[in-house]
This record gives C-alpha cells, sequence and structure tokens, in this order.
C-alpha cells in the first residue's frame, strides 16, 4: 500500500501546482531547518489532507470489507451486527452527493469535519482505520516530506495516465515526472 499511496501522491502533486505550494509552505513552517521527527509529523495536517485526498481521487482499493460493529439499516433492510459488508469504494469515493466534484484533486475539502467522519466510516482513518495504511502513511508523509522541501515536483508535458482498476489500482503504464531544485 505504501508504494501505492507515495506513487498517487506524487502523481497528483505534480497536476497540482496550488496543491504542491501549500504543502511546501506547511512542511516548512512545521520543520524548518530541524529533524522529521513523529510529533512534528503529527501537526502536518495539510499533508494530511493530501494523502487523504489520494486515497479518495485514486481510488487505491476499489472494493474493501468491514464486520459491522453494530446493527444498520438502509432502506428497510436491516444489516445485522457481525455481518460482512462489502463496500463499493470505487463508487462511494466518487458519488457526487457525498463528494462535490469528485474528480477534482482538492485536499480543502478534509477541513471540513463532517467529511473527514465520511472517511473514516469507510476504514480509512480514525478507530476503524487500517494498521497498513496508517503505516503507510506515516511513511508517504516522511517521504514527501523531504522530496517537496528539496525540490519542485512537474509533470511530464503531453503524459496521460490511463487507469487500471483491480485489487488495488494503478497506472496502466510507467508514470514519468521531472524535478527542478528548489533553492
Amino acid at each position: 500500500m505504501f508504494h501505492l499511496v507515495c506513487t498517487w501522491a506524487i502523481c497528483f502533486l505534480t497536476t497540482s501546482e496550488e496543491v504542491q505550494k501549500k504543502l511546501y509552505e506547511e512542511i516548512n513552517q512545521v520543520f524548518g531547518n530541524g529533524p522529521i521527527t513523529p510529533e512534528k509529523i503529527e501537526q502536518l495536517r495539510y499533508c494530511q489532507h493530501v494523502l487523504c485526498e489520494t486515497v479518495r481521487t485514486a481510488k487505491l482499493t476499489p472494493v474493501s470489507a468491514q464486520l459491522q460493529d453494530i446493527e444498520g439499516k438502509i432502506d428497510q433492510f436491516i444489516i445485522p451486527r457481525e455481518t460482512l459488508v462489502l463496500y463499493a469504494l470505487g463508487v462511494v469515493l466518487q458519488d457526487p452527493n457525498t463528494w462535490p466534484s469528485p474528480h477534482k484533486f482538492d485536499p480543502d475539502r478534509f477541513d471540513d469535519e463532517l467529511v473527514m467522519k465520511t472517511f473514516s466510516s469507510l476504514g480509512f482513518s480514525g478507530t476503524q482505520e487500517c494498521p497498513e495504511l496508517r503505516f503507510a502513511y506515516m511513511v508517504t508523509t516522511v517521504l514527501l516530506s523531504v522530496l517537496v522541501k528539496r525540490l519542485h515536483l512537474l509533470s511530464v508535458e503531453g503524459q496521460v495516465i490511463e487507469t487500471k482498476y483491480e485489487l488495488v489500482t494503478s497506472s496502466r503504464e510507467e508514470a514519468w515526472i521531472t524535478v527542478s531544485k528548489r533553492y
């Protein structure tokens, strides 16, 4: 999961100059010239939003399963406690009723507590969060902090990235980026 979160985060940052600039400013403000520490990583709120939006937009896992903690109800149907529920995340994470402009990469949408709660209920953060995803977020945060602090990430002109949906989402072919050193 780590390499997918990293790959897609970098891909989205290369195509969103404003997001990359805002992330760069947050990284500089939190770390300055000091070391990367776990305490400082937790202060990177915008970086967390970038990673959540990366997972949502890329639909890293198009399907997930979860045991119901409590009895649920959808219309007239009862979902008993301890029922295995399959989520079509590829659909849920792009639902325009829940996610305005669902195909737009917009980390700022996660400033809203309700959006974060919706995302958490799908197992991407909070008490239901997948332990592997939590580790992927931590490692990706460190990697992005180092990369974005030192390098300006740019897309390759004319490159079109086609998505391949399988057990996990990836690009059909290799995706390339260019970089320039920050001064």
